[in-house]
Order: structure tokens, then C-alpha cells, then sequence
């Protein structure tokens, strides 16, 4: 009933529809142009991790990051170093993003002196110790995925395509640590706002809203969320990501991209 509200009012009152006058999208074009809609060509960013257990005490952690896109290797590199408190200073990830094939990641562990490669079993494993896995830090790779347009709906004010998201086999669920998640993809700027994960119980366990959808590079409309917050529907724990800077800069280092700056002090 309310997907049918929805799609009355924007006939009847003549609002905005970017829907109209443009070819009907299939899901997978939505989820392509999700993607492309958020990869930008660089930036450079500072930002908040806020980890609250579930009496809502919270750990603080600061952050820098930056990312760059490679068009004709085909992969986005981003690398996250964190600048306090002092117990986590220095620790660092650094992740190729590739179009094609499995994304690679590596974590710099200042204690052991030592750069570890994740492996696909550790990608939906905490990063952290927040409610966001490893795997978040990363885009999703379409090809793993099979994509059911199920609707249009309202989430948070914002109309929205909703799509549902399955792993293609057991191997990519688990390394993903989800069976399945519903997204809620703006119709205006493509970017999500609402996604529920499910367990391998098929019951929700962790739910993410985006807030304060930024647009980085205005030129060729490219948009991050600022804020995005992962809550754990089944322990209570919930954390934030904020981006308190963001910066448009497509000529980031090179040098920045390679586990020798990653394990720099």
C-alpha cells in the first residue's frame, strides 16, 4: 500500500521522478550505477569510529583515510590508518578494491610489527572490534551477488528501490557473514540508505542506515555517506562512522597505496 501511495503522489502532484523520462532500470543497472554513483576518482578523508556496547558506553576512535581509482588496472585502492587514542595508533588497512576477481586487504598491527593479508574467511569478521565487518570497508563485487528488484519504498522520508542481495554460493555468504541483506537505494542519488543483514538462521541481525549523503565530486555526481550506523539487532552493540572531513582529490599519492606506507610511523 505504501509503495502504491508513493508512485500516486508523484503522478498526481507532478513531483520530481528520476524514473520519468528515462529507460526503465533493471536492478542490475541500479546496483551498477550504485557503484559508480560512489567510486570517485580520489579523496582524502578524516573521520570518527564510535563502538557503544549495549549500556551504551562508547570507545572513541580517530581516523584518516584516502582512496584513489585506477581505471586501467581496473581497482579502487583505499587505505585507513587510525590516529588515536594511543592503544590503536598506527594501525592500518589497506585494500584493493578490484573490479574483477577477489578484493585484496592487508592490516598493519603496530604491537607485532607486522603487515597480515586478510583472507576471505576473515572478511566478514569485526573490523575492529565494531559492527561493521571488514567486508564494509570494501565495495561489493556485483559478480558475487544475485540482485530481485522487490518494489519501491519509502525509507526515512526518501523514496527508494528495494533490492534484495544473495550471496551465489555458500563460499561468498560466509566469507561475507551474511545469507542474504534488503537494501533501500535512493531514487534520487542511488546510495543507500536502509540495509538489513540476515544470519545463516535467515533472521535480521544487523541493520544500516546512512545519514548526511555528501556530494564529493559535483562535477561527475559522486556521493558518500557521512554518516553511517551499524546497529546489532540480536546483541544491542552499535556503532558510527562519521566523516568529519572529506576532500575531492583525484592526484592522491601513489605511495600511499602499498604496505610499506601502510607500516610507516
Amino acid at each position: 500500500m505504501k509503495t502504491t501511495l508513493i508512485l500516486m503522489s508523484l503522478l498526481i502532484f507532478g513531483i520530481d521522478n528520476p524514473l520519468l523520462g528515462q529507460e526503465e532500470l533493471s536492478v542490475d543497472k541500479i546496483m551498477d550505477r550504485s557503484r559508480d554513483n560512489q567510486t570517485l576518482s580520489g579523496s582524502e578523508y578524516v573521520g570518527t569510529l564510535i563502538i557503544m556496547d549495549k549500556k551504551g558506553r562508547e570507545r572513541i576512535r580517530k581516523i584518516a583515510a584516502a582512496s584513489r581509482r585506477y581505471e586501467k588496472e581496473k581497482v579502487d585502492k583505499r587505505i585507513i590508518r587510525f590516529l588515536e587514542p594511543a592503544d590503536v595508533r598506527g594501525t592500518g588497512m589497506l585494500i584493493f578494491d578490484n573490479d574483477e576477481g577477489d578484493d585484496d586487504m592487508w592490516i598493519y598491527l603496530p604491537a607485532l610489527r607486522k603487515t597480515r593479508r586478510i583472507v576471505s574467511s576473515d572478511k566478514g569478521k569485526s573490523f575492529m572490534g565494531s559492527e561493521f565487518s571488514n567486508a564494509d570497508m570494501a565495495a561489493e563485487d556485483t559478480d558475487n551477488f544475485s540482485y530481485t528488484l522487490l518494489g519501491v519504498e519509502e525509507t526515512d522520508g526518501e523514496p527508494c528501490w528495494k533490492v534484495e542481495v544473495v550471496p551465489n554460493d555458500e563460499g561468498i555468504a560466509d566469507d561475507n557473514g551474511f545469507s542474504r541483506k534488503i537494501m533501500w537505494l535512493s531514487w534520487n542519488d542511488f546510495v543507500a540508505r536502509r540495509i538489513i543483514f540476515y544470519d545463516f538462521y535467515d533472521e535480521p541481525f544487523k541493520e544500516q542506515t546512512n545519514h548526511n549523503i555528501i556530494l564529493v565530486d559535483e562535477k561527475n555526481g559522486k556521493y558518500r555517506a557521512g554518516e553511517m550506523i551499524m546497529e546489532n539487532i540480536q546483541n544491542g552493540r552499535k556503532s558510527i562512522m562519521r566523516m568529519d572531513n572529506i576532500v575531492f582529490n583525484p592526484n592522491v599519492k601513489d605511495e600511499y597505496f602499498t604496505t610499506r606506507y601502510l607500516e610507516k610511523q
